[in-house]
């Protein structure tokens, strides 16, 4: 059986780790969630790669698959891991491209650490219209344990929405975590707002590294 390590610091881990497993029940999916380390896998690349070094030490070179599960490692990292340890295979969640042009709005909730990446500053750019990054440094803890509020997430929708007048059509899903609290959001936002999750794209990938048919179920 294919064994396919997932990583992360979260809860938005514990999620891809699920839907590996409920789409993939072919593939053995390791859990390394490293819930000590979780606040350094978000403040910056370098912490991230260090908490992921010394968790993932006992599987590289023995597994078949390590998927990072996080955003920040996935767009700063994946080179980095893949030149050091040639014999293994990574993939990670890169940024979801909407899948049409519509020429509105589009915002993306994302850590400070993220957006601070230059891949991150590539991929804004390749959007071509106009894009408010929103840095949510607090929601990742504050999902993993349960906290995060309705009353929290309207203070998003009011600052950047409601006062300032900006009108997105989609929301592109920059934290792993987010993935846990869509209909949240969309209570928020409205149910017509469109949700850009990594995780489908991060399935399709896991499928194509690993050679087997797969990949998300129709909706």
């Amino acid at each position: 059986m294919l064994k396919v390590v997932v990583f992360d610091g979260g809860y938005g881990g514990e999620k891809f780790a699920d839907l590996l497993e409920e789409e993939l029940p072919i593939v053995e999916v390791i859990r390394v969630i490293d819930w000590r380390h979780a606040e350094e896998i978000v403040k910056s690349a370098k912490t991230a790669r260090t908490a992921a070094t010394e968790a993932l030490r006992p599987y590289i070179n023995r597994v078949d698959l390590i998927v990072f599960a996080n955003h920040l490692l996935s767009l700063t990292s994946l080179s980095f891991f893949r030149q050091k340890y040639r014999q293994q295979k990574f993939v990670g969640l890169e940024l979801k491209h909407p899948d049409t042009f519509v020429d509105r709005e589009i915002m993306v909730l994302t850590t400070s650490a993220v957006a601070r990446s230059l891949k991150y500053h590539k991929f804004i750019h390749q959007l071509k219209r106009k894009v408010t990054t929103v840095t949510i440094d607090s929601w990742p803890s504050k999902i993993d344990d349960g906290e995060l509020t309705l009353d929290e997430i309207k203070l998003i929708f009011n600052k950047y929405v409601s006062f300032k007048g900006f009108s997105p059509n989609g929301i592109i899903m920059g934290c792993a975590q987010l993935e846990d609290i869509k209909e949240d959001l969309m209570k928020v936002f409205g149910k017509k707002i469109k949700l850009h999750s990594s995780f489908e794209d991060g399935l399709r990938e896991v499928c194509k590294t690993l050679k087997i048919r797969g990949g998300a179920k129709k909706k």
